[in-house]
């Protein structure tokens, strides 16, 4: 395609479900270029025929890299090449923007956040639920519920036919705790402001069609400086229930909050993406009683009218880092962020392994 000028040039990396939606965003909210499209298998020749055509197609990463000379990739590949990927656009001179979890192990974390800083470029890591305003509400009013909190969440996915090979794909090097943990762990983080000082985990393998040693059920439960805990489960597969897969609150002194989607949890959506970050309404409780112990108000139920939908959310995402690039935005907290976010995940999948509480202190 021909080049425009004040266009961001990206090299797409990855076309699965997040790839696909990232790119799209490059191609229809300005600001971006696609100057090439890089997957092992032939799902870049269906991105390419979605976003119209003509595009410079790559089975090949490093030539990609070389012969586009991108302003910024993003690698939204599986988390096994993560590390390696991103230091090498780095090195090349390039902004990353990254699908969570930015690598698979936490060393692995700590050298592309080195190598971002060492070539003093940006990197973005796709924590989709900092961009969602309902999220944002959710985080906020957490905050007026006095201390400790209680957190609850899950998402567990009764996947099948495309969606039980990717998460197949991503067992053979990350536990679902680990690859999909690391967000809600981050929302914990946001509500308590608190250190993490304590993690205990337990999984399990129900099929063989894993590898060895890995599961594709766990959860876990982190203890803070604060005196709050969280807990979070995950699990993947055909066999997983549907029973109260989606479950999202928060308890404190003060009442509770909940996410309240009757859709995103309705039965055969637990494997859908485009569920996953669906809201629909918050349930605010007060815990506030009278002298005859009823209570003093009723709860509020907050239906906010910005709820972007899956590719709304990858939109925004794309916005963001367009933006941190453009004005020179400080990135440190957010990658330190994403760092300390694997950091306790894998403390998690250490505890599920060993069967013993792991210390963070």
């Amino acid at each position: 395609m021909l080049a425009q000028t004040n266009l961001l040039r990206v090299l797409v990396v990855g076309c699965g479900n997040m790839g696909a939606s990232h790119a799209w965003a490059y191609h229809t909210i300005g600001g971006f270029q696609i100057c090439g499209i890089v997957s092992t298998g032939k799902s870049k020749e269906t991105l390419n025929e979605k976003l119209g055509g003509g595009f410079t197609l790559f089975s090949d990463y490093a030539e990609a890299l070389e012969a586009t000379k991108p302003d910024a990739v993003c690698i939204s590949t599986y988390p096994d090449t993560h590390e390696s990927f991103a230091i090498m656009a780095l090195e090349k001179g390039s902004h990353v923007f990254i699908e969570k979890p930015l690598a698979d192990t936490v060393a692995g974390a700590e050298r592309v956040a080195a190598a971002a800083k060492k070539a003093n470029k940006k990197l973005a890591i796709g924590y989709i639920l900092r961009h969602h305003p309902s999220w944002e509400k959710f985080i906020e009013l957490s905050q007026q519920l006095g201390k400790p909190l209680v957190m609850r969440m899950n998402l567990n996915q009764q996947s099948h036919g495309v969606m039980w090979n990717v998460h197949r794909n991503l067992m053979k090097s990350l536990s679902p705790i680990v690859d999909c943990g690391v967000h809600y762990i981050d929302v914990m983080c946001q509500m308590t402001r608190s250190k993490p000082i304590q993690v205990n985990a337990i999984g399990a393998r129900l099929t063989e069609e894993i590898p060895e040693g890995n599961y594709n059920y766990g959860q876990l439960q982190i203890r803070f400086e604060d005196g709050s805990v969280g807990w979070y489960e995950a699990g993947w597969g055909p066999m997983i229930s549907e029973t109260a897969f989606f479950v999202k609150d928060v308890i404190g002194p003060l009442g509770a909050v909940s996410i309240v989607a009757k859709d995103a949890g309705a039965k055969g959506k637990s494997d859908s993406v485009e569920a996953h970050t669906k809201t629909e309404l918050l349930r605010f409780h007060h815990a506030a009683l009278n002298a005859s112990n009823e209570f003093v108000a009723d709860d509020v139920w907050i239906n906010l009218e910005d709820e972007p939908d899956h590719q709304e959310l990858c939109n925004r995402e794309q916005r963001y880092f367009l933006k941190a690039i453009e004005q020179d935005i400080d990135l440190t907290d957010h990658v330190q962020d994403a760092v300390n976010s694997l950091r306790i995940a894998f403390a998690c999948d250490e505890s599920v392994r060993t069967g013993k509480v792991v210390s963070l202190v």
